[in-house]
């Protein structure tokens, strides 16, 4: 019987980066930005990997997501807090429960994105210390 492994980090990446590949102008574009941005604040232990069919980024359990669809792309900050904490911010984009979108050419800024993302990183990492705390 094969035993069963661990897919290899270089073999992921390069998943996320055919899935990026495989989306038509301009959205591809947009994901890279995204990608980009994402990967500037992540601390350097977080995976990127494909997850729910969609480049996920992993730290200390499900971080963020993000994909292109045929008419929009859109931010999976992985539940509804984030979206809810920054619902000023997010005025102007269409939100549901764990879902930001936005038009394919159109990427939030920068600077919203990084703030989403560093908030899903402190949530992250104080449920990952509240399980650690209760675990003893």
């Amino acid at each position: 019987m094969k035993k069963a492994t661990q897919p290899d980090a270089r073999n992921v990446a390069l998943n996320v980066d055919k899935y990026i590949q495989n989306v038509p102008e301009p959205a591809r574009t947009t994901l890279r930005k995204i990608r980009a941005i994402i990967r500037s604040v992540v601390p350097p232990e977080t995976r990127e990997t494909i997850s729910y069919q969609i480049p996920m980024f992993k730290y200390k359990g499900a971080l963020f997501g993000y994909a292109a669809f045929s008419k929009h792309c859109s931010l999976f900050p992985m539940g509804s807090s984030a979206i809810a904490a920054f619902k000023d911010d997010l005025k102007g984009y269409q939100t549901s429960k764990g879902t930001i979108r936005f038009p394919v050419d159109k990427p939030p800024p920068a600077a919203l994105l990084k703030k989403l993302v560093k908030a899903r990183i402190a949530q992250n990492e104080l449920k990952h210390q509240r399980r650690k705390t209760h675990a003893t």
